[in-house]
């Protein structure tokens, strides 16, 4: 197990283990993907809890100001607790994990879908019935990306299997059939 899933599972399985017992689960499912979000998108948020320079006590503070009234106080305690701990620089390793357990736990598939340009709603509901098929489940959750490289179409990753729609893919597929007549 790599070191940084060593530290990480230990406080998500906690996490888990209490909100379930306060049946907050999927409140709180919800909130960690939210703040994963912000944590992704800013990195001086990021940068701010890594820094040694700034105490746990201050740390937690600007915990509690950021935020108290968007999430649970059980999530805030974990939040509390990893400052203290000198590891919420971890946040994300922790509440991806805590994902990962929460979705094992209830049998949902993750599908990391990236397309070319945003789907509309009903392409987005043709491609959820497609993937639940590939999937084997009916819960399926996205997890959705735009990465103009892909020139056209979409690629799906569904645990090991990927389905390669793009254009990007098609082309790089002919070069190498090419390659390999010439």
């Amino acid at each position: 197990m790599p070191l940084l899933n060593s530290i990480s599972t230990p406080y998500a399985e906690a996490l888990l283990q209490v909100v379930d017992q306060r049946q907050e689960t999927e409140l709180v499912a919800e909130q960690a993907k939210e703040l994963l979000e912000l944590w992704h998108a800013s990195p001086e948020l990021r940068a701010a809890f890594a820094s040694p320079v700034i105490e746990p006590d201050a740390k937690k503070k600007a915990l509690i100001t950021l935020f108290e009234k968007d999430i649970t106080p059980t999530f805030l305690t974990l939040l509390k607790v990893l400052a203290d701990r000198q590891r919420i620089s971890m946040l994300d390793a922790v509440l991806d994990r805590f994902l990962v357990l929460y979705r094992e736990q209830r049998g949902i598939a993750l599908a990391r879908v990236t397309s070319a340009s945003p789907l509309s709603e009903q392409q987005q509901q043709a491609l959820h019935t497609k993937v639940q098929a590939v999937a084997g489940t009916d819960k399926v959750e996205f997890d959705l990306h735009i990465d103009p490289a892909l020139i056209g179409g979409f690629v799906v990753s569904v645990g090991s299997q990927v389905i390669d729609a793009s254009l990007a893919g098609q082309v790089r597929r002919l070069g190498l059939a090419l390659a390999k007549a010439g």
